[in-house]
């Protein structure tokens, strides 16, 4: 065996060292790559690279006077206007926004984000909400620093939704031709009714001088206060004789050219009214005759006593059984024509009751001498209606043809014709 020369084994040793330290720095090195590119990964991350477009804070954010962020400044609140001049590293190495207002703050995502729509679609179908007693439209989806826009759109309507986007704020719903709503201002059933009997409880069921029924027709929900509380109605009560009058002309018992005779006979019955009260015919019998449908117009739009007498004498039989039976069928309870003592709650049912006869009456009582005071003085919209006042009581009842009709009965006590017109801006506002 040959032996190597002592040369030959100092190069053999010295390639073996080289080989062994670069076996151990190359893991080393590699690790330290490793490690650099997570920590550069980890800043990703945690901080921006570049300026927001619209930013905004998640919370309170401090900002400093100076890049290192030891010399306190001020607080950037969510949602208000922050300026952004640029993005820097600071000599910790930490990336900090500049302020507009020479101030700093940290460029973390923790504090900031970029507010944005995050996303947008159209909806497969399109959606029925109703709005609520807030009403606020956006031209896109709310984002910090958008204002509302003009909208026609009413509170407590229905609106249909075609399309959802969703921001930091939440999700919003795109009306076509209006613009962008919040959802949480948003119901998908109608709680009109709902939000109705909280305004009547909250404005006046402190007060007894008030009797108040709504009813919506299409829904048959109620709203009311001291409904049930009876009051003299003066001539509402006229209300279940034009009722009477119209089924015996839908039964045919009756045509509305049919001539009634006006004589004295008419004004002496127990349950007549007194002639010198409201209205335009004659006050003593003058023994003419009138047509039916002469004498309705003449107790609806006048609220003509005398014109009431004829019919109750000579359609009612001064209120015999049948009127009676008739008119019990129709609403569910008696009517005392005689002392005309009933509810508001009771008084909107008789309306109710005309209304579903679908007859001339509502045309009649849609066009009065009382149209500009009480319920229908501030209502834009169709109103059939029959007022009753005697002594310090003083009412309206009242069919009401919003976008869904309701039924509004107001019976009150020692109160005006405007607190009357009050009470049902009050409701309209919510059922128009």
């Amino acid at each position: 065996m040959r032996i190597k020369s002592g040369n030959e084994t100092v190069k053999l040793f010295a390639f073996l060292v080289l080989l062994q330290i670069f076996l151990i720095a190359f893991p080393m090195a590699k690790a330290s790559r490793t490690k650099n590119e997570t920590l550069t990964q980890n800043f990703s991350y945690m901080y921006f690279a570049k300026l927001p477009k619209n930013p905004n804070v998640y919370k309170s954010v401090t900002t400093y006077s100076d890049a290192e962020l030891s010399k306190k400044a001020s607080q950037l609140q969510p949602n208000s206007k922050i300026g952004l001049k640029k993005i820097l590293t600071n000599k910790k190495g930490t990336p900090v926004f500049q302020l507009g207002n020479g101030t700093y703050a940290k460029a973390s995502f923790q504090d900031f984000y970029d507010d944005k729509v995050l996303t947008k679609e159209a909806l497969e179908k399109p959606r029925k909400y109703w709005t609520s007693d807030r009403v606020v439209v956006y031209q896109d989806p709310y984002v910090s620093g958008a204002s509302p826009k003009k909208s026609s759109l009413a509170i407590y309507s229905k609106i249909q939704i075609s399309q959802q986007a969703e921001t930091h704020h939440g999700r919003y719903f795109y009306v076509k031709g209006q613009g962008w709503l919040d959802e949480k201002t948003l119901t998908l059933k109608d709680v009109r009714i709902e939000k109705v009997e909280e305004v009547l409880k909250k404005k006046y069921a402190d007060s007894s001088k008030y009797s108040i029924y709504v009813k919506q027709l299409d829904s048959g929900k109620v709203a009311q206060i001291n409904a049930d509380k009876p009051m003299y109605s003066a001539s509402v009560s006229k209300l279940p004789l034009l009722y009477y009058v119209q089924d015996q002309l839908n039964k045919g018992k009756i045509k509305a050219s049919q001539s009634l005779t006006y004589s004295s006979a008419v004004n002496s019955f127990k349950d007549a009214y007194k002639t010198e009260g409201s209205g335009t015919l004659s006050k003593t019998a003058d023994n003419k005759p009138y047509t039916i449908s002469d004498l309705e117009r003449h107790v609806t739009q006048y609220s003509d006593n005398v014109a009431t007498n004829i019919l109750g004498y000579y359609v009612a039989h001064q209120y015999d059984k049948d009127f009676q039976k008739t008119i019990k069928s129709a609403i569910g309870e008696k009517w005392d024509m005689k002392e005309r003592k009933v509810s508001a709650k009771t008084a909107g049912k008789m309306m109710e009751a005309i209304y579903k006869q679908n007859g001339d009456i509502t045309n009649y009582l849609a066009s009065t001498d009382y149209d500009n005071q009480r319920i229908s003085k501030n209502i834009s919209v169709k109103v059939a209606h029959k007022i009753g006042d005697a002594y310090d009581y003083r009412h309206d009842v009242a069919i009401v043809y919003g976008d869904t009709p309701f039924i509004l009965s107001i019976f009150t006590e020692n109160a005006s014709y405007d607190d009357i017109t009050a009470v049902a801006d009050d409701v309209y506002r919510i059922l128009r």
